[in-house]
């Protein structure tokens, strides 16, 4: 067993088993490769400690011997913000064992967990309860609540329940210096001074660890229902949105868009799941309804806003799921696009957004610039059109090779499109986060007086720069 100062130490807190190394032969790539397979680093050891306690003693060890820590939930991240880097002098904290469900009040519509419960699980805790945790992300089987808050994940039902942060309450956080911050408050209304969860939620483990959290339930809808409309255009979605959340008010809970080759990819590489219409618009939309009347009563409005749209030119054509494995199949085709694009290659992927109403006139003029720096360029433009969260993805030409396109072109593309979003007032980063792969890039993008008190606060809160270095701020920017 490899031996020096720290790692001794480090056992001795967690237990041997818990100290996971190369040297010992332990096989570390699941906790050193990101989801995407773009970065493989090399970690110093894995650590997974069971307990808050035992992560602040980790913390309190790795700044005793000057080590920087990367702290790990599900490693499900899009943009290489918790895998160490190739130095192989950091130690990787995995919170996988913080899995505990602490409790649930069904009367305050409260669920506390540990920072490693996997969403699926919270989700279902809550359903055993009768209540609903809206938070929901194709990655759900294996993405953590610790993580989900660190990089303050978006998903399908943002447009009526808001990002992670809109649903959490409280918050258990080991600070850089290992103290443990009991901030588990399960109110609603608590106006004694700065919001400190809010420091934390989104900082990606670069403010403080994360190591549980109180969320928002919220009953169980009577009947939720999903419907496919194709629609002609952009506008023609964006149209049928505002038509929708007219009609339908807060129990329109989903709104989600893909062009043609998204759902083209999707036919190609998973020939089970095909588009329930025949028709090859350019866009498909589905839209989620949550009732707290009747299935009855949701399906007349459905039904009726649907035909007002068809009416009004903003839909083709459309058709509501009749059962719950109906539904389940359409969400499975949005949800299949991520895995069909990895099929058909790597690609360059962005995570962007911007007012609903420029979206239409942004997508314009960004596929024109990419076609005119990259002829044949194939985009994949899908995501969560209600709250302005599209996925701009862009496939290499056909015949030509993903691993040369990239190299290549992935810089180029990513400035066409990043400044592309910023003259039409949107973000680089919707719901993904910074981590590593855009941290160079945020300077360019970020307003410079932000910037300056994300500085300041990552120095008051982590002057020594151990936790996850090089994450969201740069060593220089």
């Amino acid at each position: 067993m490899e031996s020096d100062a720290l790692l001794d130490a480090l056992r001795a807190a967690v237990g041997p088993a818990h100290v996971l190394t190369a040297a010992d032969g332990a096989d570390l790539v699941a906790y050193e490769q990101d989801w995407r397979r773009r970065h493989r680093g090399r970690a110093r050891c894995v650590v997974r400690p069971a307990n808050t306690a035992e992560v602040a003693a980790v913390v309190r060890l790795c700044a005793a011997h000057d080590v920087p820590i990367v702290p790990q939930g599900g490693n499900t991240g899009l943009v290489v913000g918790g895998v160490p880097n190739a130095s192989g002098t950091q130690v990787v904290l995995s919170l996988q064992r913080l899995n505990r469900v602490r409790a649930l009040d069904v009367d305050n519509l409260t669920l506390t967990v540990e920072a490693g419960c996997v969403l699926q699980a919270a989700q279902q805790a809550a359903q055993a309860a009768g209540l609903w945790l809206p938070l929901s992300l194709a990655s759900e089987g294996s993405c953590t609540i610790g993580g989900n808050l660190a990089t303050n994940a978006g998903g399908t039902q943002v447009l009526r329940f808001g990002n992670a942060r809109d649903l959490c309450l409280g918050l258990e956080v080991v600070t850089a210096d290992a103290q443990i911050w009991d901030g588990l408050s399960a109110l609603r209304k608590d106006n004694t001074g700065y919001d400190l969860r809010h420091l934390f939620i989104g900082s990606e483990g670069t403010l403080g660890i994360i190591t549980a959290a109180v969320l928002k339930l919220f009953p169980q809808p009577a009947a939720r229902l999903t419907a496919w409309a194709s629609v002609p255009s952009l506008a023609a979605a964006v149209a049928l949105l505002g038509l929708a959340q007219q009609a339908l008010g807060p129990a329109l809970t989903g709104f989600e868009a893909m062009n043609a080759f998204a759902m083209q990819l999707v036919a190609r590489h998973f020939p089970a799941l095909r588009p329930p219409l025949p028709d090859a618009a350019p866009y498909a939309v589905l839209l989620e309804v949550s009732d707290s009347e009747s299935e009855a009563h949701a399906r007349e409005r459905l039904h009726a806003t649907l035909a007002d749209a068809i009416a009004r030119g903003s839909v083709l054509d459309a058709v509501v799921a009749q059962s719950l494995a109906q539904a389940q199949a359409l969400w499975h085709i949005r949800e299949s696009i991520p895995l069909a694009q990895a099929q058909e290659g790597l690609n360059i992927k962005h995570d962007i957004s911007v007012p609903v109403s420029r979206i239409p006139a942004f997508c314009a003029e960004a596929e024109a610039l990419l076609q005119q720096a990259v002829p044949g360029a194939r985009l994949v433009n899908f995501g969560h059109l209600g709250d302005g969260n599209l996925h701009f993805n862009v496939q290499c030409p056909p015949g030509a090779d993903p691993a040369a396109f990239l190299a290549a072109h992935e810089a180029a593309i990513n400035t066409l499109v990043f400044d592309t979003v910023r003259r039409y007032g949107g973000s680089i980063s919707a719901e993904h986060g910074i981590g590593g792969l855009k941290a160079d890039l945020l300077p360019r993008y970020k307003d410079a007086v932000a910037l300056d008190l994300m500085r300041r606060l990552k120095q008051a809160l982590d002057p020594r720069g151990l936790l996850n270095p090089g994450r969201v701020l740069t060593a220089g920017g």
